[in-house]
């Protein structure tokens, strides 16, 4: 791609969920039927969405969130730190018929999490709503879409980028199965070992799975597979190019918003003209340095900060 850098692009799109989190953190996660005592707790912003919009903004790139949220306490907060963070506000719907999303998040100590959510607003997105945002998402340089509001919204949206000429990226989380049209309309899919074991059958705990996994994810029609092995590293595959990235050196805190920065920093990447082995590097390393912070979107690098891990 060869869109320009800076504020004077034309600002990237997300279409997603909004959702304030609620986070607590205890030595270990409750097993079914267990209460356990946690150590500390907080209220943030949250929701797929609204995270790899915040990546986006923190590495200084204009970025337009389209979502819906209530009109409830929780908007505000949600919507307050969205705008303190740079993100475009003007194609989030408030409705006042439900209630903002909220997601229940529990970290262990090794940094690891259990995630419910309840969608709310996100999940009365409709046909009218996607319609009208046709001119954003075919403008967009690059549309970013994940999987916490309807389908059928996902790839409306996807449609319609495609059409303008926009690089779609579906970030396929939570993990479901997905119709082949969703491999078609999307250049880029992002899944992670369970949304690769969900999408194809095969659970990649190395690059060599990996390389399986991506090949059966081309085989539906996508033209981009890139599979985030988590502390492994990123495997990806475009056509004949296939690549692997090893895992940055960190400690993690917790790995809530790895995968948000890891996508925001890879639509950030390819819309300002890195080559697609480039761009994973950066992505992974987002991802990476997100695991070093404790939170959401609060937790995503800003860019002096990735570039100072990629120069070692």
């Amino acid at each position: 791609m060869t869109e320009k850098t800076g504020s004077e692009a034309a600002p990237l799109a997300v279409f997603g969920s909004v959702n304030v989190d609620i986070v607590c953190r205890a030595e270990r996660l409750p097993r079914p039927g267990e209460t356990v005592h946690a150590d500390s707790s907080a209220i943030t912003l949250g929701g797929k969405g609204a995270n790899q919009a915040a990546a986006i903004a923190k590495l200084g790139r204009r970025v337009e969130l389209a979502g819906r949220t209530g009109t409830d306490v929780l908007a505000t907060l949600a919507r307050e730190k969205l705008a303190s963070f740079g993100v475009g506000l003007a194609h989030l719907v408030p409705d006042a018929q439900t209630p903002t999303g909220i997601a229940l998040i529990g970290i262990d100590r090794e940094g690891q999490n259990s995630i419910m959510v309840s969608g709310g607003a996100n999940m009365a997105i409709d046909a009218a709503q996607t319609a009208a945002l046709a001119s954003l998402f075919a403008a967009a340089p690059v549309l970013l879409l994940q999987l916490e509001i309807p389908l059928a919204a996902v790839l409306a949206a996807a449609q319609a980028a495609r059409a303008g000429g926009a690089k779609v990226i579906l970030d396929p989380a939570p993990a479901c199965a997905l119709p082949d049209e969703a491999f078609r309309l999307a250049d880029i899919m992002t899944p992670n070992e369970t949304e690769t074991e969900m999408l194809v059958g095969l659970r990649p705990t190395s690059p060599e799975d990996a390389a399986q996994a991506a090949e059966r994810l081309l085989g539906r029609g996508l033209g981009t597979a890139i599979i985030k092995l988590g502390a492994r590293g990123v495997y990806y595959r475009s056509g004949a190019t296939a690549g692997f990235v090893p895992p940055f050196p960190v400690t993690a805190i917790d790995s809530v918003a790895a995968g948000d920065s890891f996508n925001g920093g890879l639509a950030f990447a390819l819309a300002r003209g890195d080559a697609l082995a480039d761009a994973v590097r950066f992505a992974a390393a987002c991802g990476a340095l997100a695991t070093t912070k404790a939170g959401a979107s609060d937790a995503a690098p800003l860019l002096a900060e990735v570039e100072a891990l990629l120069r070692g």
